[in-house]
Parts: C-alpha cells; structure tokens; sequence
C-alpha cells in the first residue's frame, strides 16, 4: 500500500508521527468508454478554451475568480491557510462513536505509526479499547479540510472523514408520511423484526453483482447467449397491513426450520 498522507497526531501532549492509507478499494469492474462506432476509446483531453490547444499537466495552475479576475495559487499558498492541519490532527475531544449519525461518515483510512511512534501510537489505540471512545479532530488533505474521528478496529487506529453539517441536505422537501402505526401493527413489526436479528457478520456479504457481470462478459466474448429472468416485484394482494405481518412472520419460521 501507498501512504496518502504523512503527518502527526496529537493526543493532548503526547505526538504521534503517522502515515495513513486507504482502507477501501473499488470491487467494480473497471469499464472502459469506447466509441460505438469502431469501438475506440474514448479519451479526456485538458483545453484551453480560448486558442482549443491541449495543456500539458505541469503548466496548468489553480486559480479562483475574484473581483472579475482570477488570483493563481500554488501549493505555499494553500499551505498557508492552516499551517497547524496540513500535516498535523490534533485531538481536540472523544466521544462515543454511538452518538455520530452513520450520514456523516465518508470515508475510512488506516493509520500507521512511523518508527519514532509506535509506543505513543500503542498507548492512544490501548486507551481508546478501554475507553470505548473515539477522538474527534480536523485536518486538511488535498486542499480540503476534513472532520475525523480516530477509533480502533483490532489493534489498528483507523481514522474515518466525516462530513461537516453544512455538507448533510435538509429533509424539508421530503413528503413523509404523517401516518401513525396501529399499536398492534408495531407490536406484529417488532416480532418481525426480532425473528430477524442476528449478530452483524460483514464477511456473509459480497458484491455479487460485479461477479454476475463478469460472466456475462467472460460469456459474451466466447459468443454464449446468457438466459435471464427480468425480476417482477410481487405485490400482495391484500392491503390489510396485519396480513402481510403475519405472512413474514410466518415466511421467515419456515426458513428458519428448512
């Protein structure tokens, strides 16, 4: 794996030189876009949009539009604007990671300790198991300022963005439903629902769909025609919600004793 980051963390005086990276990779197929015409590919092409000349990489800059005139900044200057976070995150609360909404979480990165940490670093992920609690801290990465949390997972730290409240829509637009459940529906829901649960097990999922498409594919390519079946959603006919309830709870007895 390939560091994506090189700083620190500070754990009230304690400093911790680390290096962070990814923790997720993509398990979709990797397509390409080809021209249906001669299936050649397609390709992206950076312009100037006054003379329509390609520019090369190293001589294309970043700029931002102010008072009708755009003002260049290179990597000092970005820098500049917080010193302090573009190589340092600084622990400035814990909680219980209960209490963050699951809409807020972005993305996840291991972290690793560089030699002259690896006591420091044992020490905070040692204190967060025992405590059960997360930090809470900023810092910026590719030009952007990121909220984090710092947890464990095993005994690796693991730090995971989470966005800003500014970032999460408002739900105003959304036409819920003002309906209240009949009490003897919630009680039948609730039975549902417990006959349902189990201890979560991440290892029982897998993207299938990214294996189907494979051999499809794989099948195409040899000139195999692959029989589907386009799936129709069965509704009940009946719209007596207690029906339905009882139903699944019974459905799912069955599946349970087979």
């Amino acid at each position: 794996m390939k560091a994506i980051w090189t700083g620190s963390i500070g754990f009230g005086l304690v400093n911790i030189p680390v290096k962070m990276y990814s923790a997720v990779e993509e398990s979709t197929l990797d397509l390409d876009m080809l021209d249906k015409n001669g299936h050649a590919n397609i390709k992206f092409k950076r312009v100037n949009e006054n003379t329509g000349k390609e520019v090369a990489w190293e001589n294309i800059v970043k700029g931002y539009m102010l008072n009708d005139k755009y003002v260049i900044l290179d990597d000092k200057d970005f820098e500049k604007a917080a010193p302090e976070k573009s190589d340092h995150i600084e622990i400035i609360q814990f909680v219980d990671e209960k209490e963050i909404d699951s809409t807020y979480f972005e993305a996840p990165y291991y972290l690793e300790p560089q030699k002259t940490g690896t006591r420091a670093y044992a020490l905070l992920r040692d204190a967060l198991k025992k405590t059960t609690k997360a930090g809470v801290g900023s810092f910026v990465m590719r030009n952007r300022e990121h909220v984090c949390i710092i947890k464990t997972i095993g005994d690796v730290m693991v730090l995971n963005r989470i966005r800003f409240p500014q970032e999460i829509r408002k739900t105003d637009d959304l036409k819920i439903p003002a309906t209240k459940s009949k009490p003897a529906e919630i009680k039948m829901a609730v039975s549902l629902i417990d006959q349902l649960t189990q201890t979560f097990d991440p290892s029982q999922f897998k993207d299938e769909y990214t294996d189907k498409l494979l051999k499809v594919i794989r099948a195409k390519a040899k000139g195999k025609a692959v029989a589907y079946k386009p799936m129709k959603v069965v509704h009940s006919n009946t719209k007596d919600l207690m029906e339905q309830l009882k139903a699944s709870l019974s459905g799912s007895s069955k599946k349970k004793a087979s």
